[in-house]
């Protein structure tokens, strides 16, 4: 056998042994991620999801991403679970450089008849949209607030109220819709008129839907108070997943 042929027979050799060795680790994932059976077909190799943009905000679409102020550096996100849910997850985003990092989350409650994008007083709705965030206040003193804060007893739910809803304004950030910023958060004004509803707050929570408010827990509450900065410029930006993901 000459050179030229004794090459080819190993080279033949060596590439059946790499296909051993391919099919035999393929099967060996298969099994791994979902016992029998898994290893064949389109379940053999499942692709992993694309990595996020790390210059936008998981799970918007263009028509909230280009709402984002270009100086914005914080941004809290309330992701609600569905159109006609009460249940939603807020999480707070940080911007260094050009990327945004996910710094906390919380579960947290929106209007108990779920979204709109076109809020009016008493439907029991959350508007869908993105939002500055420029004051805050409570019944309790001040937290440590970075935001302008504004600590009164006219805070204080109604004591008619259900008990469970009594602390729920024990600290509140404004969330400017229909509203003048750089008042109190109970300040009544209401620019587009009371149609329009107001007084949308972040809020602490009573374990149920709000009549169109954000609510948090007392800590996440406590945590955003000290880390919303004016400087950073913060909004937020709520809806139901579908919405927020929506590219016009």
């Amino acid at each position: 056998m000459n050179g030229a042929a004794r090459r080819a027979v190993v080279a033949a050799a060596t590439l059946a042994s790499l296909l051993t060795a391919l099919t035999a680790l393929t099967a060996c994932e298969g099994a791994g991620h979902g016992g029998a059976g898994a290893g064949t077909g389109a379940d053999a190799a499942p692709t992993r999801p694309a990595a996020a943009d790390p210059a936008r905000i998981p799970g918007l679409g263009d028509r909230l991403q280009r709402r984002i102020p270009s100086d914005t550096r914080q941004v809290v996100a309330v992701y609600g679970e569905g159109r006609n849910s009460a249940d939603s997850t807020v999480v707070l985003y940080t911007k260094h450089g050009d990327t945004w990092h996910r710094a906390r989350d919380w579960a947290a409650h929106n209007g108990k008849k779920g979204w709109t994008t076109d809020h009016h007083e008493g439907d029991n709705r959350s508007p869908v949209g993105v939002f500055t965030l420029s004051d805050a206040g409570g019944v309790l003193p001040d937290p440590g607030a970075k935001l302008p804060y504004t600590r009164s007893d006219s805070f204080a739910a109604p004591r008619w109220w259900a008990k469970s809803y009594w602390h729920d304004f024990d600290y509140v950030i404004a969330i400017d819709y229909n509203r003048v910023k750089g008042t109190p958060p109970n300040d009544p004004t209401r620019p587009e008129g009371r149609h329009k509803g107001g007084g949308i707050w972040l809020h602490l929570d009573h374990g149920s839907g709000t009549s169109a408010c954000i609510s948090l827990s007392r800590p996440a509450m406590e945590y955003l108070l000290r880390r919303l900065d004016p400087e950073r410029h913060p909004v937020v930006v709520m809806g139901d997943r579908a919405q927020l993901k929506s590219r016009s």
